[in-house]
């Protein structure tokens, strides 16, 4: 019985309203059942990660089963820009991946080659037997697999951001994700990624993709930080992370359920 895939996050950037970034989170838990749960909370897309959190492929095939039946699109992020674990990636079905630390054309030209069949690249054969074509039952998945998959790489050096224009205008990539956080790392300026320099970094990528005419997209976990990205354009942002919800959430729970600590003066 043939069976039809899922729209890209290519797609889902084409139809979202004028004006309105594509809003999504992270999910760094590794639990198939945070992953629903998330799935279900009216966001647009998903982030399982597999380069900060314990994510393997066992994990994330079970996290996007979970996640298959909600109205939101899930994307990967690989641990490093590996044509093995790109394969392997989207064997299991995921039809949309985020590289990490691409810093150049070369390395943007790398991943995309990675995610496509031959003659165009270099991603190994194996439809038959894995998730991402439905074990063959996906008519024409090899002539048609660029339509069915998404890829968007991630700038986060100061050399990406210089290289930013050439990177994005790889045939290939659908998307850049900045990221302050290795970003400001990486400018000398660990943990300020509202640094001012850094936040001229990040402007200074998204008028560079921008004007490649390809989406741009950055990790905000700051309200303030979130709307100035996207007066600036943002095409897609990330606002926050299952686990740091859960962490918050339950610190407010104990303040809320706790008694407050009781101290005593020992003053004469």
């Amino acid at each position: 019985m043939p069976l039809h895939l899922s729209p890209t996050f290519r797609d889902a950037l084409a139809a979202r309203p004028e004006g309105r970034p594509l809003v999504g989170m992270w999910v760094c838990s590794g639990s198939p059942v945070v992953a629903e749960i998330c799935a279900g909370s009216g966001l647009d897309w998903l982030l399982v990660d597999m380069e900060h959190s314990p994510n393997g492929l066992e994990s994330v095939l079970a996290q996007l089963q979970a996640v298959a039946a909600y109205p939101i699109t899930p994307v990967v992020r690989v641990p490093s820009n590996d044509p093995v674990m790109l394969k392997q990636v989207l064997d299991l079905g995921a039809q949309n991946v985020l590289v990490p630390m691409v810093s150049s054309a070369a390395e943007a030209r790398a991943a995309v080659e990675a995610a496509r069949y031959p003659p165009r690249g270099r991603r190994g054969v194996g439809s038959a037997l894995s998730r991402s074509a439905r074990w063959n039952r996906v008519e024409n998945y090899l002539a048609d697999a660029d339509e069915h998959v998404s890829l968007l790489v991630q700038v986060e050096t100061a050399d990406g951001v210089e290289a930013a224009g050439e990177i994005a205008a790889v045939d290939g990539v659908d998307g850049v994700f900045v990221g302050p956080s290795d970003l400001s790392a990486s400018m000398g300026l660990l943990g300020q990624q509202r640094h001012p320099d850094v936040i001229a970094a990040v402007h200074r990528t998204f008028e560079a993709v921008r004007a490649a005419g390809t989406p741009v997209g950055v990790n905000a976990f700051d309200p303030a930080a979130a709307r100035e990205y996207v007066d600036a354009g943002a095409s897609f942002i990330l606002v926050g992370a299952d686990v740091t919800v859960l962490a918050q959430g339950s610190e407010a729970l104990a303040a809320r359920a706790l008694p407050p600590t009781e101290t005593s003066s020992t003053g004469a």
